[in-house]
């Protein structure tokens, strides 16, 4: 007969396994913490502005993710925004004349890199540079600059209004 410090000992590994088994799901699903990082390259590129890019936003082609955004820090001489990429290594045959441009998922969604390949027969590698990049769309400024305009435009015909107005009269 089995004793009840046998049954006990196995019920306790067998939650111990289970506590384990969801915290390394939990954590994988999440994306918190990659406890299995896949193996990657790293780029980078320059921009005169990210808008709300963070690290770990996604790195995509065509919509498909290559990559995602693994550091961000400032070039303290040209006052750029230097993102470096981690491109996984199974997409090894990016062309070196690439460009990279940060777009937003949605209308208000989060903002990734956008990377459109071009036609070189020379490839990405590790610390190489993507030469070409369009910074974010800043929607604030975009509306500032709308209203602005909507309202020099009213300044400009109440003030051909009464040019005319004077030399009708």
């Amino acid at each position: 007969m089995v004793s009840q410090r046998l049954i006990d000992s196995l019920v306790g590994l067998f939650l111990l396994f289970a506590i384990i088994s969801l915290s390394v799901l939990a954590f994988k699903v999440s994306g918190l913490t990659s406890l299995f990082p896949a193996q990657s390259y790293e780029v980078t590129a320059e921009f005169d502005d990210i808008g709300g890019l963070k690290v770990r936003s996604p790195v995509k082609i065509g919509g498909v993710q290559v990559g995602e955004v693994a550091k961000i820090s400032l070039d303290p001489t040209t006052y750029k925004a230097v993102v470096h990429l981690n491109i996984y290594d199974h997409f090894r045959d990016i062309p070196d004349d690439s460009s990279a441009r940060i777009l937003t998922a949605g209308l208000l969604g989060d903002n990734y890199v956008s990377i459109t390949p071009m036609y070189s027969t020379e490839f990405l590698k590790n610390n190489s540079q993507i030469k070409f990049t369009t910074s974010a769309m800043n929607l604030e400024n975009l509306i500032g600059q709308f209203i602005y305009k909507v309202n020099s435009g009213d300044k400009k015909e109440d003030g051909k209004g009464d040019k005319q107005n004077a030399a009708n009269q």
